[in-house]
This record gives C-alpha cells, structure tokens and sequence, in this order.
C-alpha cells in the first residue's frame, strides 16, 4: 500500500498565477453481489496541462476489512476510501482508464460511489460541478454510466 503522501506527490511548481484546468470523470461501476467493478477515465478541458492528478472514490458502505488488490499507484485510505493516481493530462486531453474493483463488506441492494478529484498539481478548476460524480449503482449486474 502507498502512503497517502504518494500519491498527492508531484513535481514543484514556479510560483505564479495557478493554471486553469477543467478536470471531469467518465465511466461506468456495476454492482454484482459484494463486488463494485469501476473504469473511469480523467479529461481535461483546459486550458492548461496538468502533471498529475489525484482522484478519491468514497464509497456509501464500508469495504470489506481483507486485504484488497489495487492498482499501482491506488491506496486504501479509510474505510470507505481509495485513492489513485491518475497521471498527468493534457489540455483538452483523456487520461489513461482506471480499473479498479472492490468488495464491500455486506452484500447491498445499492451503493453510491462518490468520484472526487482531490488533488491536480496547483492547477485551479473553476467549474468543480462536473469533476465530482456520484453514480447510484443498484445489485443488479448491469453496467452504469457516469
């Protein structure tokens, strides 16, 4: 597991006026059982580069208490938390799909996963709104978008 510190980690930045960035989510999650499969790619709409960024999935239940695979550069950061890394984007550009799955401790009839970015490199989104997605995925096995 990455240190929390790892993964808001990124190259220093010369001071100055903050550059601008319009930083969304798009994807989908899909609930089967106990088990939330998530894909999720980062955009950026401008209208500056960002070198890294950092996306938070809290979910509404608890994960499950066993250990958990995740991708290089996600971490475990409470017990409703997943922090990942999604790399740097350019200006009016897609980042690279996260794949992420997880159990949750019960086996829920819904859950809400919260998609959040909390970290982008100094850059300063003004439009926040659209980078923050909060999907209801019911147990159904089908897939839903956001």
């Amino acid at each position: 597991m990455l240190p929390v510190a790892a993964l808001a980690a990124g190259p220093a930045r010369a001071q100055g006026p903050a550059p601008g960035a319009g930083l969304t989510h798009h994807g989908y999650a899909v609930l089967d059982g106990g088990r939330v499969d998530v894909r999720l790619t980062p955009r950026d709409h401008g209208p500056s580069a960002v070198p890294d960024t950092t996306v938070r999935l809290r979910w509404s239940l608890p994960l499950a208490r066993c250990a958990q695979p995740l991708p290089a550069g996600c971490a475990r950061t409470g017990g409703r938390d997943v922090m990942c890394r999604t790399g740097a984007l350019d200006a009016d550009g897609w980042g690279r799909e996260l794949a992420l799955e997880v159990w949750l401790r019960r086996r829920p009839a819904e859950v809400t996963p919260a998609v959040d970015t909390v970290w982008a490199a100094g850059a300063v989104d003004r439009g926040r709104g659209n980078d923050r997605q909060r999907p209801l995925v019911p147990a159904t096995g089908d897939t839903y978008s956001f």
